[in-house]
């Protein structure tokens, strides 16, 4: 390997550890992954193990240095969803489940999509508290604090147990170090953590009162943290005895972490596309996977409604950030056709990247027996409202139901076609939802999408996206944006790069640009009138049954 100066990214997403050994250009040069463990022992509720996760982490971090002489590698970077890890005062895994497990992995990890702190948020954002329009005017269940809040609840008995608590991208950079640092990043996006307009940062004890978790300010805040260093900062260098079963050198430089989602926009934003303004402000990230995570970046803070944020430097130094999302994206279109008597049968003979490319087959034939000039255009009257698994923006309503207009008495596969399709172009007008909403609060209009994640290996899902918004969408050539982000972080740790900034520019690579369809403008603006209807009706309907 020519490069004498490599980096390290690791990224523990929903189902999956990786790393990727990555050069100073931002190219991955090898990579790995290793499946996590995941219960679901109970409707909404999603729990791992922390041992699992480290063992994992430990796992896909040796594969893809062996072979490399250790005083290559200059800084490690991690990402991880931002699910909450629990240990107890001795710093061991301690159980946050109600179920019986004979497994040696303790579930120990409240994860992200875990929807069991309905209640909690909901007394949490009934307090109206000031902090929380830096969360778009509410708290989400899929946030900490709201997680906190239920474990006081349902294990009182155990509460004084809990030592510690930790964002999963922060609890893999005490693994590694020994810090008991905290990532602006996380802090910010997910625990609630102050860092205003007028420069207040820190723990507001006032919230933490009336939330009912004072108890948390106890010995200077030592269970959620007191010291809290930037993305990308150096928290500390590996621990011995990590570094040795890594077969690496003690001290490698490891960076302050940063959540999944703000590494793929990370190692995304910096991207150079052809012909496209590479201002950081006009471009809208998005990270696509179990769930889709919409990342926008301005010069000023934007308090938008039902969009998370704005958060400051939680992504980019000295940029405040808007997060929006959907709750399920991947998760969806993978529940779309498993849950099919169609798409079950598929399942049986062939992978999911397969079917996918057989229904978009089945697609053209269809287009091509109606005189179609757009496959696109056989969903007329089949719509889809997509929030399957609740509302994360900009509706910020958890409670919001899936729902599909168009349903007949038909198994056939090109009836589950019609419905992925239906799906895919229902997941785009969330898109367009999200942007008119910023627009609306007060960022420019945009002028580009950049777009990554194991969707996108679906290039009519990446299609209809550019056709829906009407702006061309920039595809990385590196498809491993996430783990290029952390890499970025590791070479800000290793002092490499100048700063942060500089690092993205100079790792952030090139990318393919797919432009819009304008001739099917009219059909999507109709058919985006329809979706922004169904969940006007669906309001309708529970206001009727709650009359």
């Amino acid at each position: 390997m020519a490069s004498d100066t490599l980096f390290v990214g690791v990224d523990v997403g929903s189902g999956s550890a990786r790393a990727a050994l990555v050069d100073q250009k931002g190219h991955v040069l090898k990579s790995c992954v290793k499946e996590l463990k995941t219960w679901n022992h109970k409707i909404g509720y999603y729990e791992q193990s922390s041992t699992n996760v480290w063992d994992c982490c430990i796992h896909v971090i040796k594969n893809v240095v062996t072979d490399i002489h250790p005083a290559k590698i200059k800084g490690i970077g991690f990402d991880a969803t931002c699910s909450l890890v629990v240990l107890d005062k001795n710093c061991n895994p301690i159980s946050i489940s109600d179920a019986f497990f004979l497994d040696k992995d303790i579930p120990n990890i409240i994860m992200w999509m875990d929807h069991r702190a309905q209640a909690e948020a909901d007394l949490i954002n009934k307090t109206n508290h000031d902090i929380l329009k830096y969360v778009g005017g509410k708290v989400s269940l899929e946030m900490e604090m709201p997680k906190l809040l239920w474990l006081k609840k349902n294990f009182s008995d155990k509460w004084s147990e809990f030592g510690y608590f930790f964002d999963l991208p922060d609890f893999l950079t005490w693994k590694a170090t020994g810090s008991m640092s905290r990532s602006l990043c996380s802090l910010v996006c997910k625990w609630n953590y102050e860092c205003s307009v007028d420069g207040k940062q820190g723990w507001n004890v006032s919230f933490l009162r009336e939330i009912g978790l004072e108890d948390l300010a106890q010995d200077n805040f030592i269970k959620i943290g007191n010291k809290v260093l930037m993305p990308g900062e150096k928290c500390g260098g590996l621990l011995e005895d990590v570094a040795k079963e890594l077969g690496l050198l003690p001290g490698t430089p490891v960076a302050t972490s940063i959540i999944d989602a703000h590494a793929g926009g990370l190692g995304m934003i910096g991207t150079n596309g052809e012909g496209i303004d590479k201002d950081m402000t006009s471009r809208l990230s998005l990270i696509c996977g179990t769930s889709t995570c919409h990342m926008a970046v301005n010069r000023n803070a934007v308090n938008v409604e039902g969009i998370w944020g704005p958060y400051f430097s939680a992504m980019v130094p000295n940029l405040w950030l808007n997060e929006a999302g959907q709750s399920a994206s991947g998760m969806l279109l993978d529940y779309i056709i498993s849950s099919h008597p169609a798409g079950m049968e598929l399942l049986r003979k062939h992978s999911a990247g397969d079917i996918r490319s057989h229904l978009k087959n089945l697609l053209l034939k269809l287009a091509q027996a109606q005189g179609l000039s757009d496959m696109s255009m056989l969903t007329k009257d089949f719509h889809v409202w997509p929030d399957f698994h609740g509302n994360r923006s900009p509706l910020a309503d958890p409670t919001m139901k899936g729902m599909i207009i168009g349903l007949t008495i038909d198994r056939s596969e090109e009836n589950l076609a019609l419905l992925y399709l239906a799906t895919l172009q229902a997941l785009s007008y969330g898109t367009r939802h999200i942007m008119d909403t910023l627009v609306s609060a007060g960022y420019e209009a945009f002028k580009s999408l950049l777009i990554c994640g194991g969707i996108t290996k679906d290039p009519l899902f990446v299609q209809i996206q550019a056709d829906v918004v009407g702006l061309p969408i920039l595809k990385p050539h590196e498809p491993e944006s996430v783990l290029v982000g952390s890499a970025i972080l590791g070479a800000c740790a290793s002092q490499y790069f100048n700063n942060v900034q500089d690092a993205i520019e100079n790792m952030g690579g090139t990318a393919e640009v797919i432009s819009p369809n304008a001739s099917l403008k009219p059909f999507h603006d109709k058919k985006y009138r329809v979706f922004l209807r169904m969940f006007q009706d669906q309001l309708k309907y529970r206001n009727i049954m709650n009359s």
